[in-house]
Parts: structure tokens; sequence; C-alpha cells
């Protein structure tokens, strides 16, 4: 068959599709019309529409500029760095009615030129039945992150109020507040600040650097600056002062001691830490691999994971011998890596798996030497749980049994459904502070410089120049993330000479990260910073100096 040479074909997938040979001409002669058409009609469009004056034009551009410029954000949804709310209240602490006021509200951060930076807020509890407030004392209070709020210890430990929660910490329904009867309101005044970009603390110069509040040793510099200015405005410098902190907060007031002492000339009398990180103190190699099994013994044991012969001693019975082994024979053997015995290896794998409660096989597949992320994921595998970092009594599901290390930290979960909306609710409606801002639990701090962590040496510095400041440390032996044989290394540590250890004291509750939310603990844990409180005071007239023991003249 013979083709029409007036056709062409086009080969597709399917049937050959065929076109007149001047299709493509056709085509492009179409196209060029139809655009030819368009621009005339615009163009009859734009003669017959009203030509507008040319200064008018500008006037209006000028105008939609200015409008767009002067829109006012919400007044409920900016923030005043200077204001404050007072309310007065009462609460029965040990059987005893302590009035007080709360002020709520903001104070400035300012630059060296004097201009707002940034607005802390702060809740300042004051008991108002105290004449004279020069002897009573200042607790000011910090939790930790970096980047979350006071809140912590605010609602749940030291406060006049308490949030509702179950006798273990587990948040319940209907959520809300309740008072306090452990609260140290009676024997201190007490202050919580949320540091920058935490709770309703903003920054209010958007062009200031981040890394002016953000930031070890920045934190420390602008938050001293800040307490030195409230000390002065609510008239608290002949007030006895302590710093409170929890978590990276210990970090924080550990580094404020310090500061305050030698920028400020304000000298403390204790300094408590809660939960306590690493303070900057070394502890790297077989040490940083070795001091996690106590906590690895404690979470076992509360999990019934140890041997009968363990599992029925108290748990105070159980971890002096774990401590003792860690010491003795545990960071030897590490210290000695791949050189160590065969022998001697399994002997003190066997003895790891006995006081960790894992099995023998997964000690000695990690060269003796389990992260705390898999043991959390190994310890209640078979039966199907994780357990927490912050609290390890808390249980977690993960998507499947196999893996590492957990999906998530099941107590943080637990603990911001607990808190999120007593601390709403309490702020907005029991202390009348009015925002639509959102109260960050957890806030936008990152990127944090961690550079230059000396905060242990600088509170050792303020203790050795302030014969006044003491020092307590409280733990819970089920935190994994500070736990409380590293924090007992802290204490041990801080001072190398021995000189200062009368001037330590540290504690042990029988709970986690927040060991004051197991209401037993609560109890105790308020009980121990009331004696230190007092016993941190000195006799009036009791001069701050040293003097030789056992002098012979």
């Amino acid at each position: 068959m013979v083709k029409s040479p007036a056709l062409v074909q086009w080969r597709g997938e399917k049937a050959p599709i065929v076109f007149p040979r001047n299709f493509k001409k056709n085509c492009v002669m179409r196209k060029w019309f139809l655009t030819l058409s368009a621009c005339i009609a615009i163009a009859i469009v734009n003669a017959q529409a009203p030509r507008q004056n040319p200064a008018a034009a500008a006037a209006a551009r000028e105008e939609r500029t200015a409008a767009e410029k002067e829109t006012p954000a919400s007044p409920s949804r900016t923030l005043n760095p200077d204001h404050q709310v007072v309310t007065e209240h009462e609460v029965t602490i040990k059987g005893q009615k302590v009035p007080y006021r709360v002020t709520t509200g903001t104070q400035p951060v300012w630059d060296d030129d004097g201009k707002v930076i940034a607005a802390v807020f702060y809740i300042y509890y004051e008991r108002t039945d105290v004449k004279d407030k020069a002897p009573r004392p200042l607790v000011i209070s910090f939790n930790g992150g970096p980047g979350t709020a006071s809140v912590w210890m605010h609602i749940a430990y030291t406060g006049p109020k308490l949030l509702k929660i179950d006798d273990e910490g587990y948040p319940i329904q209907p959520y809300g507040f309740k008072d306090n009867p452990h609260s140290i309101l009676e024997v201190a005044d007490l202050l919580y600040i949320d540091p920058v970009n935490t709770g309703f603390s903003r920054i209010i110069d958007k062009k200031v650097e981040r890394s002016k509040f953000f930031g070890t040793n920045a934190d420390i510099k602008y938050l001293a600056d800040w307490i030195n200015t409230f000390v002065s405005r609510a008239n608290r410098w002949a007030s006895p002062k302590f710093l409170i902190g929890e978590s990276y907060g210990t970090t924080r007031v550990s580094g404020l001691a310090l500061e305050l002492q030698n920028a400020h000339w304000m000298y403390l009398n204790g300094v408590i830490l809660v939960s306590p990180t690493d303070l900057g103190i070394d502890r790297s190699g077989p040490v940083a691999a070795a001091m996690k099994l106590p906590y690895y013994a404690a979470t076992a044991w509360y999990h019934k994971q140890l041997e009968p012969a363990l599992q029925g001693k108290d748990l105070l019975a159980v971890l002096p011998e774990v401590e003792e082994f860690t010491l003795n024979e545990l960071i030897p053997a590490l210290a000695r890596g791949g050189f160590l015995e065969e022998s001697k290896k399994k002997a003190i794998a066997q003895k790891i798996a006995r006081y960790s409660g894992l099995p023998e096989k997964i000690i000695l597949q990690n060269n003796l030497v389990v992260s705390p992320q898999l043991f959390w994921k190994e310890l209640l595998r078979e039966e199907g749980y994780t357990v927490g970092r912050l609290d390890s009594r808390y249980l977690g599901i993960d998507r499947r049994e196999g893996g590492e290390s957990p999906d998530f930290n099941s107590e943080l979960t637990t603990w911001l459904h607990a808190f999120t909306p007593p601390i709403n609710m309490y702020l907005r409606e029991e202390l009348k502070y009015k925002t639509d801002l959102k109260y960050y639990m957890f806030g936008p701090v990152n990127p944090w410089d961690r550079s230059n962590d000396r905060t242990g040496e600088n509170l050792r510095q303020a203790m050795a120049a302030n014969p006044y400041l003491k020092v307590f440390i409280q733990s819970g032996y089920y935190d994994g993330a500070c736990d409380y044989f590293n924090a007992k290394y802290d204490m041990w540590n801080i001072d190398p000479s021995g000189k200062l250890k009368d001037r330590f004291s540290w504690e042990g509750y029988r709970s986690g990260h927040m060991m004051y939310l197991r209401k037993e603990d609560l109890a105790k844990a308020n009980d121990d910073l009331r004696k230190f409180i007092k016993d941190a005071l000195p006799k009036p007239g009791e001069p701050a100096k040293y003097e030789i023991k056992n002098a012979v003249h």
C-alpha cells in the first residue's frame, strides 16, 4: 500500500496517529494569531479605563505600607517586660496557718546601654505575718533543661500549691491543684524564676544575639544581673539567701554562686542541688563507663529483676555492696581494656549481670559496658516494656521489642501530662495573670553553648571564699539521667583537698529525678530542706571566718 505524501505518522505506545504534513506550521500560525488577539483586547480595555493620577497612586502605596507597619500585635500576645500582679492567700503548713502574698510578673533584662532586651517571668511568695524580713531566708529556685521553666519544683515540691497527682506521681483527672502542707514557705520566702524563652519569659529585642542568653556562662551572667535587680527592688539585701536548682538548674546555681559573689558582692548561705548534673567535673574513660551500675542495681531491684539473694534485701542494703564493687573492682578492670584476662573478664561480667539484672551474654557482647539506653530497653524486654530515663519506675511500650534504645521517655511525657494543665490553671485563674501567651514547659533555647563549663569549680571557689556557704545534694535512686552515684562523685570531687567536706551533705530518696513526686518523699525531702536552711543560718553575731583548729599558742 502506498502512503499518501500529504500524511505523516507519529508512533506512540499504541496505534500510530496520522497528521497532515502542514499540521505543525498551522499550529504555529494559530498560536501567533491568538496571542495577537489577546494583546489587542488588553490594550482596548486599558484605553477605556480611567487613568489614575501618579501622585494619587504613590500616596495610596504609601498608605498601604504605613498601615502594614502600624498594625499592632494583639496586647494579649505580647509581653509587658515590667509588670506585676499581686494576690493574697493563706495555707496551712505543719498545722500552722501561714498568710502570704504572691507577686506574679516580669522584670526586664537590660543591655549595657539600659535598653530592654528580654523579660523574665517570676513568681515571688512572701509570708505576710513576718514584720522583720532581715533574718528571714530567701530561696531562689530554678529548674533545668536547659530550656524548661521553674514549674516542676514550684507546684510539686517547695511552693504552697501542689498539683493533683496520685501518690507515686502519675497524672489523674480532673486536673487541678491543692494546698501543699509540706511547703517550706513557713521558714523561707520563695522566688521561682523562668529563664528567657521558658514559661512566659521572652526575648523582647529580636535583634539581640541569642548567644546573649543561651549558653552555660551567658545564662549565669544575665541571671546574676537579674537577681541583683530583684533583690534591690524587693529590699532583700539583708536576708540570708539560698539557691536551689534541679537537673541543669544545678549547673546554673553552681555557677551563680560564684558570679553573684564576684560580680555583685552577694554572698549566699546555701546552695541546694537537686539531681545534679556532672557540673563540668571530668569523669571520662573507665570512671564514666562504670558509674551507672549502682543505678542499674536500684532499678533492677525496684522491678524485681535481681536474683533472690539480693532481691530479698532492702534496697539500702544492696546498694553499698554494688558501690564497693564499682569503685574497687569494675573501674580497675575497665582500665585494663582489651588486655583484661579472659577469666577476670568473665568474673566481672557475672557480677555486673548479678547486680544489673541483665543477661551475662549482653554484658560480654558490650565489653562490660552497657549504655543507659540499652539498659532501659533490655531490662524488661521479655515483659514487653521499657523503663524511664529520668525515673525508671515508669514503663513505656515501643513499636517493636527489638532495638537498643526506647522509642520515647515514658516518664517525661507522663510529667508533661500531669503538670501542664495545673500550672496554666494556677497562673491564669488563681494568681490572675492574664495573657494569651503560651507557657513554655520547654522553650526554644537551642543551640545551647555548653563550652567552658567549670561550674563545679565555680562552686568550690565560692565556698572557699565564703565560710558561711554550705551545699546540700538530693538524689533519687531511680534517676537514670542524673544518677545518685554520680551525684556522690560530684560531692567527692568538687573539693579535692577535702577541707570543705564538712560543709557538704547528701540525701537519697526512693524515687527518681523529681523525687518529690512520690508522696512519702515529698514530705521527707521538704523536711530535709527545712533542716538544711535552719542549719545554714549562723547564730546572731557569728563571724564568717576560718579558724585553726587545735592551734598551739
